[in-house]
């Protein structure tokens, strides 16, 4: 056991002992020690005149977890009753009894997974929370099972005889179970942190930029899997006029005269007056309505869906492709409602749904999208795109698609965003012969109804993504850019794209206002910087800080250092990617490495947080490699196309070479301590790389591909996708595609210890796949684990869930990469 605190003590023995321990030279488990009262901050009293104490009442736990917060909190002094109180070192304490409450506050620092007893002595009553969770214990001795990371402790205490005869003793189950007990502000990231911490989930910014709405969204222990979400509809000073309590808003649209802002709230329509705050009901009943958007002052175009009603019949035939889908057989249409009347007109008809695109109130014109045919047994269905004239209910068509993602009116024209075959090819920047990758987006302006199309992106290099029209014709769309998600400008006049200074990595979400100059309302993250909300003028090219998640949630948090690593494979091309290093990294010593990859058509791009917290492994003690392999949108079209019909082939390569040049020039990492881990494509990835190289001493897969035919047959998208990255090739006319680029055809050439981790109701890469792999790899006596998350899809959504699945992840590379198999044991060992 080595301790790195300092002890107090009355016995020789223990102080001995110490000093053994801090120089690694003794180990002993046996021996319980105090931890140092002057390392532990202490408050009190408290409401000093309570005639009876919490635990004396029916509501004593929530009268102190009501406090726990204001305790919790990075201050100096917590003012209670009007009365100022201190937080002062424990060991100036020197009182009996005192009246009130009273508190002791300190933190403890774990450097790998450590488990113990704490048993807090002379106290008869009292609660002790870690991390703001209440503990059970028995007679004040506690269990603990602490991760690696930075832990607070409260101790609240409601009746002490003796304050000199408090003690807080601390016994490791192991000598490997060493713990620090400190009380610095400063504390490293957590897991909790990234989760919880408040974040903007939604925003819309009014006509005249006069006022925004926001929904932030927040988690905690008290609400556990439920988020907490307040939305507020603040001016431009950024001063709050009204707040929705209880049920929250959605589908917000504000009137072209900046009158009203309507919502839905329930199956109700609501309108508020923006001037007076008064509210009226415009619609009920109306189950299934979404995208309200409005046409003119008085009239809003909206989504109205129906799903069949369910006949409890004990079989289903199925009558395409798409019948797998459980929302296959919804048909959804346009409706227009007026919110004078309340009348409600529909606005399409049929089997087959419509999507709204756009509307040209001048014009009198709806854009709308519709599939071909019900069911189309196709890898790239058709989308037609039409025009409603609502004085004739005429419908003009500009044409059917099989690439397609959403189009918007400028003008007269129309902009669409699509592949690079759309119209024939027509955004193609590719050499003959090569196929191109549909997902990498490019922008087009048709004209004449359809008949005419320009390629607007033919030379730019990023993926098109979101697009909206200013009022003078110019785009403002959001873009994949390597692995940024930045705003770009496009001027229709000088036909030319300009970026937008956000100062941001990833444009999570935007709203644009109407006006003359308009502004943009976004918000979003760089790689090393959580959420910020920001007011872009777009004339300016400048943006101001409206709102920071930092000083909120990430006070005095230590954020891992962010380097750029980029190399050349052996084609020439640059492949890039980032470095991620723990704060104050010995690089005099060795230390293991975690390489991330996804490889299918996306970039791994730069928010600072999400389904694999890139700082969190770093503040874990890993060195963190994220590269960007061949075949992602964002480079150019020449990239994403080699996505097509490879199925890991270069992309094997770039990961393999990326990590010899990274570890190469990061010669304080371990090269026999190095991790690798993907999902979904990149799942597929980690199962492939396994049978190709050794390089790596431990993996990990998450909803991993093992089957490219049954993944093609049985994944809900899995023929859509396989449409892209298998273009023209299918079991029958390219089996050695299928079954050599397939990982469970070459288990027996894996030497990696393997885990895979799939949620048991994933529909889009169905759980078969890594039952496949393991099933293949037990029986030939390889070291591979499943753990199976239950209930869950293709990602990890549930608070609960991702906790736990955050720390399996972690736990497993504490396991083969730095030798510390405890934490594992603790979550799997024996279940």
């Amino acid at each position: 056991m080595r301790i790195s605190s300092p002890w107090t003590t009355k016995n020789k023995l223990l102080k001995q002992a110490a000093t053994f321990f801090a120089l690694g030279s003794f180990s002993l488990t046996a021996i319980a020690a105090p931890l140092d009262k002057s390392n532990i901050e202490f408050i009190g009293p408290l409401g000093e005149n309570m005639q009876v104490k919490p635990f004396q009442t029916p509501h004593g736990q929530a009268i102190i977890n009501n406090l726990l917060e204001q305790l919790q909190r990075n201050t100096q002094s917590v003012s209670v009753f009007g009365k100022k109180h201190s937080w002062q070192p424990f060991n100036k304490v020197n009182a009996l009894t005192l009246g009130g409450l009273q508190a002791l506050k300190f933190n403890i620092e774990t450097r790998r997974f450590s488990q113990g007893t704490l048993t807090i002595k002379g106290v008869e009553s009292a609660q002790l929370f870690i991390d703001a969770k209440l503990q059970k214990g028995d007679n004040h001795t506690y269990s603990l099972s602490l991760t690696n990371g930075s832990h607070s402790v409260i101790l609240v205490a409601q009746q002490v005889a003796n304050w000199n005869n408090v003690s807080l003793d601390f016994e490791p189950n192991a000598d490997t179970d060493n713990i620090t007990i400190n009380t610095s502000t400063t504390q490293r990231l957590s897991a909790v942190q990234l989760f919880d911490a408040p974040t903007v989930s939604g925003l819309s910014l009014a006509p005249d930029a006069k006022q925004y709405v926001t929904s932030t969204r927040s988690y905690s222990n008290k609400t556990a899997n439920q988020a907490n979400v307040v939305t507020e509809l603040k001016n431009s000073q950024n001063q709050t006029l009204y707040r929705f309590e209880g049920q929250q808003p959605s589908n917000i649209a504000w009137s072209p005269d900046n009158k009203f802002l309507v919502y839905t709230l329930g199956n109700e329509l609501k309108q508020l007056n923006r001037k007076n705050l008064s509210i009226k009901t415009l619609a009920e009943g109306l189950e299934g309505a979404s995208n309200f958007n409005f046409y003119d002052n008085s009239s809003l175009i909206f989504s109205w869906s129906k799903s069949p009603e369910d006949n409890n019949s004990l079989t289903k035939h199925y009558k395409g492709l798409q019948d797998r889908w459980s929302y296959a057989r919804n048909v959804s249409q346009l409706y227009m409602l007026d919110t004078h009347s309340g009348l409600i007109k529909a606005l399409s008809q049929g089997p087959i749904s419509h999507s709204f695109e756009d509307a040209h109130t001048n014009r009198g014109k709806v854009l709308m999208s519709r599939q071909v045919m019900v069911m189309q047994a196709s890898t790239h269905p058709e989308t037609e795109l039409v025009e409603l004239d609502l004085q004739s209910n005429k419908i003009t068509s500009f044409g059917k698609f099989k690439t397609f993602n959403h189009a918007k009116y400028v003008n007269k024209d129309v902009y669409v965003v699509a592949g690079p075959d759309f119209k024939n090819g027509a955004g193609r920047a590719l050499p003959k012969g090569m196929l191109a990758n549909n997902y990498d987006g490019q922008l087009y302006l048709l004209s004449d109804n359809g008949k005419n199309v320009k390629a607007l992106s033919k030379q730019f290099d990023p993926a098109i993504g979101e697009l909206h029209v200013l009022d003078n014709g110019d785009a403002l769309i959001k873009v994949t850019e390597q692995d940024t998600q930045p705003l770009y400008l496009f001027d229709l006049s000088k036909q030319r794209f300009k970026k937008l200074n956000t100062g941001l990595d990833i444009v999570e979400q935007f709203s644009y206002s109407h006006e003359r100059n308009p502004q943009v309302l976004l918000s979003g993250t760089t790689a090393s910087t959580p959420q910020q909300l920001k007011r872009l003028n777009i004339s300016k090219n400048k943006t101001d800080l409206i709102w920071d998640s930092k000083p909120l949630a990430y006070a005095n948090t230590q954020i891992p250092t962010l380097e750029e690593f980029n190399f050349t494979n052996k084609d020439g091309v640059e492949i890039t990617g980032r470095v991620y290093l723990p704060t104050n990294l010995d690089k005099t010593k060795k230390h293991p490495a975690l390489v991330y990859y996804y490889g299918g058509t996306s970039p791994v791009t730069r928010g600072f947080t999400g389904r694999y917290p890139f700082n969190l492994w770093a503040e874990n003690g890993y060195v963190v490699y994220v590269l960007q392999p061949t075949g992602a949108t964002g480079f150019g079209q020449k990239f994403s196309a080699q996505h097509v019909n490879a199925w890991g082939d270069y992309t094997a390569s770039d990961i393999i070479q990326g990590t010899q040049a990274f570890l190469k020039k990061y010669d304080f990492v371990d090269s026999k301590k190095v991790g690798n881990l993907g999902a979904s494509y990149g799942g597929f990835m980690t199962m492939l790389l396994a049978t190709k190289t050794d390089m790596f001493s431990a993996s990990i897969a998450h909803a991993g591909i093992s089957n490219l035919t049954s993944y093609w047959g049985e994944g809900w998208w899995g023929y859509l996708y396989s449409g892209e990255a298998s273009k023209n090739s299918f079991p029958w006319n390219n089996a050695k595609l299928y079954s050599e680029h397939s990982p469970v055809f070459h288990a027996d050439k894996v030497t990696t210890p393997l885990l895979l981790l799939h949620g048991d109701s994933d529909t889009n890469v169905p759980i078969g796949e890594s039952l496949t792999m393991y099933t293949a790899l037990k029986l030939l006596n390889k070291d591979v684990d499943l753990i199976e998350y239950k209930g869950a899809d293709h990602q990890i959504f549930a608070r609960d869930k991702r906790f736990d699945w955050w720390n399996t992840m972690l736990a497993y590379f504490d396991k083969h990469l730095k030798g510390e198999p405890q934490w594992w044991d603790a979550m799997y060992s024996g279940k």
